[in-house]
């Protein structure tokens, strides 16, 4: 029995030989799909390429219509034709080729057009039919539970019904009277002391005039500003003398509110 079940475990369920074949064919279909992946890879990769590409060819070729005005021309070189150079840059070969951007011109329109006109499918302005009177509501009752139009008219216009809150006043009547009695006050001013004029002011025996700080005083001219720009105490000085100045004074200075022109002459 034990030699039994060796063989037929051997031959029938871990078979040695179909368990090999199993593997190779695993092994070949891993090859085949990896060679179809390396494939479709490289065909992705070559097709962003192929984009890339042509988006750097248009970008090159709208900055080259862009930039048409810097192409060289006979007299003078372009930037991008050196004359130190053997041959021109790829770029000047680009800007002969293509064309300069040409400028999109707004369309006005007309103030006097009709908006309509613009519609691709109206030539004309539309001819507009006025709609056709409604008939008349016939006055029969509607069907159906509908109350009488009198009493929703009613419902619908009776005066207003405000409630406590909203009908009186925020204020006390206190504060009514009191806000009363201010304006009244504000408006009728009550001056015990009349105005009268100063003719009738000094008639009044009673009352003296009363001048101000400013007209108590003499009217005479001061001398500060005029004749010194300093005050001058005399009884306060020590000596006798002035104050002698070390330097010299000026000459010229002296002569200033002294001397008087003739004709040109100092005198």
């Amino acid at each position: 029995q034990k030699r039994w079940r060796g063989y037929y475990v051997r031959k029938y369920i871990h078979n040695y030989y179909a368990l090999k074949k199993y593997l190779e064919a695993v092994s070949v279909n891993n090859a085949f799909v990896r060679n179809e992946l390396q494939e479709y890879v490289e065909t992705k990769e070559n097709e962003e390429k192929m984009k890339d590409l042509e988006k750097k060819e248009k970008e090159m070729k709208y900055q080259a219509r862009k930039m048409h005005y810097l192409l060289s021309t006979e007299q003078i070189a372009g930037i991008y034709n050196s004359p130190f150079r053997k041959s021109p840059d790829p770029m000047e070969l680009l800007l002969r080729n293509s064309k300069p951007l040409s400028h999109r011109r707004k369309q006005v329109k007309s103030p006097f057009a009709y908006e309509l006109y613009d519609w691709p499918t109206c030539k004309k302005p539309p001819a507009f039919v006025a709609a056709l009177p409604l008939p008349p509501i016939g006055r029969q009752k509607p069907q159906g539970p509908f109350r009488d139009t009198a009493e929703v008219l009613w419902q619908r216009y009776k005066p207003l019904e405000p409630t406590l809150r909203v009908a009186e006043s925020i204020n006390s009547p206190l504060e009514k009277a009191r806000e009363g009695i201010k304006r009244e006050e504000w408006r009728n001013p009550i001056h015990d002391n009349e105005f009268l004029p100063f003719s009738s002011y000094n008639k009044n025996e009673n009352e003296k005039y009363e001048p101000s700080l400013c007209k108590s005083g003499k009217y005479v001219r001061e001398a500060y500003g005029t004749k010194h720009f300093r005050e001058v105490y005399p009884k306060k000085w020590i000596a006798d003398k002035d104050f002698r100045t070390v330097a010299p004074s000026i000459f010229l200075f002296e002569k200033f509110g002294k001397s008087y022109s003739r004709a040109g002459q100092i005198v």
